[in-house]
Parts: C-alpha cells; structure tokens; sequence
C-alpha cells in the first residue's frame, strides 16, 4: 500500500550510524520487493537479522489438483473445514492456480509464543470471518476482529494469538504483489475522492514489540511451497524502529463504502485489491438501485476471461438460494451463470441487501484439490434448472 508509516526510533538519515545507548550499532536492514525498485521499508534490529543457527526439516505444502481441467459450478460448505490447534496444518487448500491459493482455516488455538511464519512465496489477505486477536509482527503489532482483511506482504515474519477458540478464515494467497486498486489512486499513489476506502481506514502496526534476546528461534518459512525450519539465534522481533511504503495493514470490510447507481452495477465497483492476476471484491450492505424500472439481481453473465469465486460470509444473498455462511462457490470461466429461478424476478422492488460477501475473481482457470470435494455440494452445477425440469430427460 503506498503511503509512508513510522514506528519506533530511527535515525535522522538513512544508511548512516544508528547506536545503541551501549555505543555499538543497530543493524539496518532494506526490506523491499521488486529488487530496489519496489516499495520498502528500513529496519533497525538489535542484532544482525543474519544469524542462521541450523536449518531443519522441510514439508512439502504445494496444493495437489483432483480436477485440473474444472468447466463446473461448485459449491463448497466452508465450515465444514474441521477446527485444528496448529495453525498450519488448519490451512485447507481448496482452489489454486500459478497465481493464486485459496485456503479455508479454521485454527482453534494461537500459534506459540515462540512460533513464527515467513511466506516467502506470496502476498497473503487473510480475511477474519469469525474470530479476533492480534497479528503480531517484526514490524508491530495489528488488532483484528471479525470482517478485518489483513494484508501481510511476503517476507513478512509474524505469529497469529487468537483470543477466541472458534476462528473461521477465508485466505487468499498471492504469487503477486496485492495492492489497492490503480484507478483509485493518483498519480503521487494518494487514495482519491470516488475510493470506496481511503487512508483513514487502513490500519498499519501499531505498537511495536521489542525482544532483545540471543537463542533459538524457529521461523517456519515458506518457499517454493515447502516450509522450511530456519532457525536464528536471534529473536525475530528485535526492531527498534522502522519506516517506509512496505508493511502489514488492516482493512474492515465495514468500512467499505458501496457504489451504487440508477441500474445494477458490475462486479468492479466492488473491487478492494488488486493484483497483476486476479482482483478481490467486497459486497457489503448497500441501497439496491433506483431507477423506476430497475431489477436490483445481477444479470446472467459469462466469466470468458476468468473464474470467479464468492466466499458468503453473512446475510441474505439475494441472487441465490440455498447459501449459507462460509459456502463457496465457484463459476468457471467459459460459461454463463447468474441469479437462481426466481430471484430475478423477485428482487424486484427491493430497496436494499444487507449481505455481506468476498469475492475472488482469476485471470487463469483454477483448479480443484480433493479438500474442496470433500466439501462439495455435488449437484450445485444443475440448481438453474427451472422447478420441475428433468435432468435427465
């Protein structure tokens, strides 16, 4: 997200003597993406960030396809993702593609206190369902509740301590850099005026959390979908201080303001981030339209291009029947889908919705793993068909 945030102490001018009250050195370390060309961030650590101690096992992550080639509509039963004590091993795959992960989670204990994850592969928008806590990172520390999308860009070292047992999380994990859509921002990178969200509604760290200590510190990192045991003798929270364009943030899908018009509006006023591959989408409770001839339920539509997935997270979704929170569905790219039999027509003099939706939408056809057909509602692709018809006539 481009725009600049301090926490902590820093020196005065970059790249130059910082010391500590004992006279020695801070560490300086650029934290940037893109090479130096990307946004970035300086950190100053009480030791070198630097020291690997020993190296340990590494597990293989990578989401394997049961369906390669998927020309069905599906629908998944989130919440039937069984709640696990290990944050990592409650990361359920569902849907993937070069580009992009979708994960379910569902982890019913923080991670430990002296537990850290690095996702060296990717962006990553976690999107609180159920649940609060902090994120607590190398670079601060982020409250969250139910609604928050956290945005932890890659390389980012952090731990989840959950105040609640019961955490629902919708992830979506992104080979690109995930940013705020181009169009509503200027040229200087300033959220504008038509932005459904501006500045004020990003929260970056806020309390950053020191730790000068010498150790064993396991950090579970993530490349190349393997996760790798590294272990540093140094705790990875020793910052001082930070500054820079490069930083974990939270975003309340609440403070989402909707765009609405005369007619119905298409999916991209709803769009939130953005990347090179896909786009990420909020429906929140907003005014139908109001054109004296308007049908408030979207029309049919083809995703020719791409593959769009809706994450339900509360409410009464207008356009379809037999939704219930955490379902997923999934409309392939290369065949048309809109509202249920009778929806279209009974949306009609409908003043408003008070659903509440994210919505992924990919440039490249996903794939199906066998954690999302397990989850499956089979028969998902025939629900358009009108009341009484035969499917196998």
């Amino acid at each position: 997200m481009p725009f600049y945030h301090q926490l902590g102490k820093i020196p005065p001018k970059r790249h130059t003597q910082f010391r500590k009250e004992d006279g020695t050195l801070h560490y300086e370390q650029l934290f940037g993406t893109i090479g130096f060309v990307g946004m970035s961030s300086l950190l100053y650590h009480l030791h070198r960030p630097t020291m690997v101690k020993r190296v340990g096992q590494s597990i293989d992550v990578r989401p394997q396809a049961a369906i390669e080639n998927n020309l069905l509509s599906r629908k998944l039963e989130g919440f039937q993702v069984k709640p696990n004590g290990d944050y990592f091993k409650s990361r359920v795959p569902v849907l993937f593609n070069s580009d992009v992960t979708i994960l379910l989670s569902a982890p019913s204990k923080s991670m430990a206190e002296d537990a850290f994850y690095k996702n060296s592969d990717g962006d990553e928008v976690v999107f609180v369902h159920e649940g609060s806590g902090v994120l607590h990172t190398m670079l601060g520390q982020i409250p969250f509740g139910a609604g928050d999308y956290l945005v932890i860009p890659r390389g980012i070292i952090h731990r989840f301590a959950f105040e609640t047992s019961a955490n629902r999380l919708f992830i979506t994990e992104s080979a690109h850099p995930v940013y705020s859509p181009k169009r509503y921002r200027n040229h200087f990178g300033q959220l504008l005026e038509h932005s459904p969200y501006c500045e004020r509604d990003l929260r970056p760290p806020s309390k950053l959390e020191t730790h000068d200590a010498l150790g064993s510190f396991t950090i579970r990192i993530k490349k190349q979908g393997q996760l790798h045991d590294y272990v540093y003798a140094s705790h990875p929270f020793d910052v001082v201080g930070w500054d820079g364009y490069h930083f974990p943030y939270a975003l309340s899908i609440h403070d989402f303001e909707p765009i609405t018009g005369r007619v119905h509006q298409p999916p991209p006023v709803h769009q939130t981030f953005e990347t090179d591959a896909f786009v990420i989408c909020s429906f929140v409770p907003r005014l139908y339209d109001y054109h004296p001839q308007s049908i408030p339920a979207p029309y049919n539509h083809s995703n020719i291009d791409s593959d769009e997935v809706l994450y339900y997270v509360e409410g009464d979704f207008m356009s379809r029947t037999g939704i219930d929170r955490g379902y997923i569905s999934l409309h392939p790219a290369g065949i048309p889908h809109g509202p249920h039999p009778g929806t279209y027509e009974g949306s009609i003099g409908k003043t408003k919705t008070e659903e509440l939706a994210v919505m992924v939408d990919t440039f490249r056809p996903l794939q199906v793993t066998a954690q999302a057909l397990a989850i499956e509602h089979p028969d998902y692709h025939r629900s358009w068909l009108e009341p009484g018809m035969n499917p196998e006539d």
